[in-house]
């Protein structure tokens, strides 16, 4: 096992490692210090882990591909990954993620930006343009999570119908100690059932679920209980809030150029076309034969639809 462990660890580190040019920093802000990766040039781009538990470790080195025309700007959010330092999970909200955001930008003084969400980063992303929409110039919206309490609703429910066993399975390993108490072994057992349906193709899930072992497994404990308390606290406050959580409405007066990306194999597609059709001029395109990891599964048609959409507009 130690040598699973030792060999998983290293296979990520060089993973990450690859790109000479990747450039490594922390931007001090309120609290905390949030770790920071850039590569390539051209047009910045900002980009948002999903999660809301994770970091960029699973992005990598896959979405670096794009770092040949933009300047991809990576940030572990607060409270997770390398941005755990010193943190505690109480001071993390949504609008201290908006602050974060806003940090970031600053930092390498860009005036307006491109934002790339994965997940629950398009979130992220739709609540910072609607706060501050001068401040964005695209989006780029990554098999988008839910935008409303209604959908994540309607995600659960036909998750438990489409793949009952599945979800038993992972209820039961969410019922254990090891899990309870962030054992990595039982997180990534976890997890392994939670995305087998969110990936068209067995290789890119199990090169997911090899990347995420040793990434659970630097953590530690300590950080996965930490990323699972910030988790729940802005779950809490968005799709599980008691005053109901939707972003339709207001989407339909964001005038931002906006590219949203699905996979017809992705677990919940409908997320994708709820918010194309509630933001004017939204393109949604719709990958063939790719999940919920499209950076992973189909590199080359999600590069068109980028290139494409920075060439039209």
């Amino acid at each position: 096992m130690l040598f699973l462990t030792v060999l998983l660890v290293c296979a990520a580190a060089g993973a990450q490692s690859k790109d000479a040019g990747a450039r490594e920093s922390r931007i001090p802000v309120q609290g905390a210090g949030l770790y920071c990766r850039e590569v390539g040039r051209g047009t910045p781009v900002i980009v948002l882990h999903g999660g809301p538990d994770f970091d960029i470790a699973y992005l990598l080195p896959e979405l670096d591909r794009l770092s040949e025309k933009f300047h991809l700007i990576y940030y572990d959010q607060r409270g997770r990954g390398r941005s755990a330092d010193r943190v505690k999970p109480e001071d993390v909200m949504l609008e201290s993620e908006m602050t974060d955001l806003d940090e970031v930008r600053q930092h390498f003084h860009l005036d307006k930006v491109v934002l790339l969400g994965h997940s629950w980063g398009t979130v992220l992303a739709l609540e910072y343009a609607l706060r501050h929409p001068e401040r964005v110039s695209r989006l780029v919206l990554m098999d988008p999570a839910p935008a409303s309490s209604a959908d994540i609703n309607r995600f659960r429910e036909e998750r438990v119908e489409k793949w009952p066993v599945l979800m038993e399975l992972r209820k039961a390993i969410a019922d254990t100690t090891a899990y309870r108490q962030g054992d990595p072994d039982a997180v990534v057992a976890y997890y392994r059932v939670h995305f087998k349906p969110a990936l068209a193709r067995s290789e890119d899930y199990e090169k997911l679920i090899t990347r995420m072992q040793a990434r659970f497994i630097e953590q530690g404990k300590e950080g996965i209980l930490k990323s699972r308390a910030v988790e729940d606290r802005l779950v809490n406050e968005t799709w599980a809030s008691p005053n109901g959580y939707d972003l339709t409405p207001k989407l339909k007066n964001l005038t931002i150029p906006t590219l949203i990306i699905t996979g017809d194999h992705d677990f919940f597609p409908f997320a994708a076309e709820h918010i194309a059709q509630a933001i004017p001029g939204a393109r949604l395109a719709t990958l063939k034969d790719c999940g919920h990891f499209p950076y992973l599964e189909c590199p080359v048609p999600l590069r068109e639809q980028i290139d494409a959409f920075f060439r039209d507009r």
